[in-house]
């Protein structure tokens, strides 16, 4: 029996190894670059894409990452104040993400500055700054 044991656990070992870092590693000098949509208007589909957002910064370190999440569509909802989820993007606004709206949506949607966060850039095209971003060498993330 304690062999048994003595086995699943080097096993276990295997199982849940260390995510190895592809070079350069990151750094305050060379953050990873991350960009997320969100154009999906469901709570569940930004609260999701927030979370990864979350995850992600944990992992390297908030000072070892760049990210923005940009919004366009429907998911321009999670930019808008007094949302249920206004809380938890001023709270990732603190350490330096970015959020843009897409301009198109907003005239589309009737959408005025004002309606949105303090700190939300606003771009002509949120497709296009997905676009532009990845050019430039940002990793687009759809969770």
């Amino acid at each position: 029996m304690k062999y048994l044991l003595l086995l699943m656990l080097v096993f276990s070992g295997f199982l849940y190894g260390d995510t190895e870092f592809a070079d350069p590693k990151p750094s305050i000098d060379n953050p990873r670059k991350f960009v997320f949509p969100i154009s999906e208007g469901s709570d569940e589909a930004i609260n999701h894409v927030l979370s990864s957002t979350n995850n992600v910064m944990k992992f390297y370190g908030p000072e070892k990452c760049e990210v923005c999440i940009v919004c366009y569509s429907k998911g321009i909802k999670a930019l808008q104040k007094n949302r249920s989820f206004s809380r938890r993007v001023k709270s990732l606004m603190t350490y330096d993400v970015e959020f843009i709206a897409c301009g198109n949506t907003m005239r589309t949607l009737k959408i005025k500055k004002s309606d949105l966060l303090d700190g939300v850039e606003v771009v002509t095209a949120g497709i296009v700054e997905l676009i532009e971003r990845q050019l430039r060498g940002w990793i687009y993330i759809r969770p």
